[in-house]
């Protein structure tokens, strides 16, 4: 409930301050005496639209500040917001607007933290609803019907709109996947075909050893070399173990270095380590000799396998061309190959298969929509008799109200256009409510369905109506001052109006008027400072002022019927006063 209201050079409010109470109260005035501007300002309070317009001409800031009382619930919410509660469940939303030099400047703050605008309008819709005339053009909307609908079924709509919510996204997501796959089809063929002939390529060629190519090339060499090889090897081994009386041997001749040093040794022992370093080398001269005369007998033509090889050469090379440049990157180009190729025939389910998840998903999102269907029929059914019952007494005894669904396509928000249909008179044809209902007829139905959610666990414990009553009088306005009445026993209601018949009805009664008054400005200031005579200017302000006593409220009233306070018009406030206390009091 909005306990006080503060404003501080807001349009045109140089400093304001306002104390409510609970049930109904009334900000009554002359057109243009600036009555909206107090609801304007409980708006940018609560995280509405500002711009600098807003702040008062003359000033470079503006601060509003409102204060709640609250139920342990919302002192909840704030505990999760890591918002500290004020002591007596009381909450303080302030706002400052602030002229920079290139753009408006706002900051918000919920009990003196600073918040951004999306968790105010977050607590808004705990606090305060604000209802405008103007706001009956919103329920001409197909979408906005549908979702009063859903507010009206509570927590059984709103937890099945969540599984409509996702099964409808799993069903896009399936057919996402569904049309890429569709999509990429072909292109995923061309790049089988092309990996399918890679691989034949690869796998014609056995590649297995990454130094193949190489070993081929050291065997092809020794092939093509066999004669000069043999020759070599032969010389080679005349050399080391076979020598004749013109050119001895190298195994001869360590041959006599031993004997030399084996006798020596018999004279001095140090030359032992010498000894065995010569026979150790001749030893190895004759294994190497007989090595190479081994290697040598063994060498011989092999023309056939000098093709294969040459052959081979050839083939590896081309591979190392197209998928090399070595062979190593050849082998892990086959292994990717093998890899991709498998994710491409056997990874990825088959546009069929796709397609039977698909009709499944659709299958399943059909059945939840039709679950939301039963659950707004139901729905439906119980807010046509609430509204029915509602307006009776709002002068329409006649009414016929329909909330009808009409099947369409499955959405995130089911399978239903909910469409409301009325006939505010006997003998007129039901229609769409867009189409035949009158301004005022709007009014009244607007605040009929306002009454019917307020047992809704979402309600706002404030509800601001701005002069929806316009365009009515008489019978209508008493039924509405009536209602409104009624509405303000479970919340608190603040009303603007011109009606006195409503005016009468509140316990709450503000007068709203515009004055004139003179103002010293800032520069002027300044020249007092020092010590120049200042000049004031003309300035006009809003100033509220509760009514009270029975007799200024007399006044008013007197005013809002007749424009001025004769005779006739007091008596017939009074009367309406008195009628209003009547109806409160057996109520």
């Amino acid at each position: 409930m909005l306990v006080n209201l503060k404003i501080n050079n807001f349009a045109l409010v140089d400093s304001l301050e306002l104390d409510l109470d609970k049930g109904l109260s009334v900000l009554t005035g002359e057109t243009g005496a600036g009555k909206s501007i107090i609801l304007d300002a409980i708006d940018i309070v609560l995280g509405g639209k500002a711009n600098n317009r807003m702040i008062r001409t003359g000033s470079d800031r503006s601060l509003i500040e409102a204060s709640f009382q609250i139920s342990s619930s919302l002192n909840k919410w704030l505990t999760e917001q890591e918002i500290d509660p004020l002591e007596e469940d009381l909450l303080i939303c302030s706002r400052e607007l602030v002229n920079g030099k290139s753009n408006l400047r706002s900051r918000s703050r919920i009990n003196g933290v600073l918040v951004n605008r999306q968790l105010m309008a977050e607590l808004r819709s705990y606090l305060v609803e604000i209802t405008a005339q103007g706001q009956t053009v919103n329920l001409l909307i197909a979408e906005k019907q549908r979702d009063l609908l859903d507010a009206y079924g509570g927590k059984s709509i709103s937890n099945q709109l969540v599984k409509v919510s996702r099964s409808y996204e799993a069903a896009q997501e399936i057919k996402r996947e569904l049309e890429q796959r569709v999509q990429s089809e072909q292109e995923l063929l061309q790049r089988q075909d092309l990996l399918e002939f890679q691989l034949k390529d690869l796998n014609e060629a056995e590649l297995s050893d990454a130094n193949e190519l190489e070993d081929l090339e050291q065997e092809r060499d020794r092939l093509s070399h066999v004669v000069e090889l043999q020759q070599l090897g032969h010389q080679a081994y005349q050399l080391l173990y076979e020598g004749d009386r013109d050119e001895p041997a190298a195994a001869d001749l360590l041959g006599k270095s031993e004997s030399c040093l084996m006798e020596m040794a018999e004279y001095d022992s140090e030359l032992a380590p010498i000894l065995e370093m010569v026979q150790s080398g001749l030893a190895q001269i004759v294994e190497a000799g007989q090595q190479i005369s081994s290697y040598s007998e063994g060498l011989e033509a092999d023309p056939e396998r000098l093709s294969e090889i040459e052959s081979r050469i050839r083939q590896l090379k081309n591979i190392c061309r197209k998928y090399g440049p070595d062979l190593s990157d050849a082998i892990a180009l086959l292994e990717q190959l093998e890899q991709e190729l498998a994710q491409i025939t056997d990874g990825g389910q088959s546009i069929e298969v796709l397609q039977q998840e698909y009709q499944l998903a659709i299958d399943h999102l059909t059945e939840e929509s039709q679950k939301l269907t039963k659950l707004r029929q139901k729905a439906a059914n119980k807010l046509e008799k609430q509204l029915v019952k509602e307006l009776k007494p709002l002068a329409m005894d006649k009414v016929v109200f329909e909330c009808r669904l009409l099947e369409i396509s499955p959405t995130a928000m089911g399978a239903d256009k909910v469409v409301f249909y009325f006939s505010p008179n006997a003998g007129e044809k039901i229609q769409p409510l867009s189409v035949i209902a009158s301004g005022g007829e709007m009014s009244r139905f607007l605040l009929a369905l306002k009454s019917c959610f307020t047992d809704t666990e979402q309600y706002s414990s404030t509800l601001i109506f701005d002069e929806i009553d316009a365009g009515v009088s008489g019978k209508v306005a008493q039924a509405i001052a009536e209602k409104l009445h009624q509405l303000g026993k479970q919340h608190q209601v603040l009303c603007v109006t011109h009606q006195p018949l409503i005016a009468a009805m509140a316990q709450g009664h503000f007068k709203v008027e515009k004055t004139i008054i003179e103002e010293t400005s800032q520069s002027h200031k300044s020249k007092q400072k020092n010590g120049n005579s200042g000049i004031s200017d003309i300035r006009t302000v809003v100033r509220v002022k509760p009514l009270k006593e029975q007799q200024n409220r007399a006044a008013e009233l007197a005013q809002i019927t007749g424009g001025h306070s004769a005779e006739d018009a007091i008596a017939f406030a009074k009367s309406l006063l008195t009628k209003a206390a009547k109806h409160r009091d057996s109520q």
